[in-house]
């Protein structure tokens, strides 16, 4: 006999109209996802390192940082943060929800990115499905950007 898991709810999203929904969405991680673990091996394999994990004391707390030359590094997912290249569809259910949560995300995306730019930071985006069609790319533009 298996116990039915009981998710708490915090106000921050619509009770989903279907139990895996509401499963699916408790898994979903901030920091260090698939994502960031693939850049991060990337980095490293080709000798780039030296970086922070989400540094406190950068604006935004990059995903990736290089307090040295002032670069941060923000690896998106591209569902949460409304990628301009494969553009994913909205949920249809809550759907006017979402498009403020989304409209926010973005927002705060953008804050970050001028933050770091009015201290004198050079940021990248690098978006989930780029890392998919070729990391190499995206290491050699980060080792271009500390140079």
């Amino acid at each position: 006999m298996s116990e039915k898991t009981i998710y708490i709810r915090d106000g921050r999203a619509p009770i989903p109209e279907k139990e895996l929904t509401s499963k699916t969405m408790s898994a979903i991680k901030a920091r260090n996802t698939k994502p960031e673990l693939i850049l991060r091996k990337a980095l490293w394999g080709n000798g780039i390192k030296g970086y922070r994990l989400h540094w406190k004391k950068a604006p935004g707390r990059p995903d990736i940082a290089f307090p040295g030359k002032k670069v941060a590094l923000f690896v998106n997912g591209c569902y949460w943060h409304r990628c301009p290249i494969c553009k994913p569809n909205i949920p249809r259910s809550h759907s006017e929800f979402w498009i403020e949560k989304f409209r926010r995300n973005i927002e705060r995306d953008n804050e970050k990115i001028n933050q770091l730019s009015q201290i004198g930071w050079k940021s990248m985006t690098i978006w989930e499905c780029q890392l998919n069609d070729n990391k190499m790319i995206y290491v050699n533009k980060i080792r271009d950007l500390l140079i």
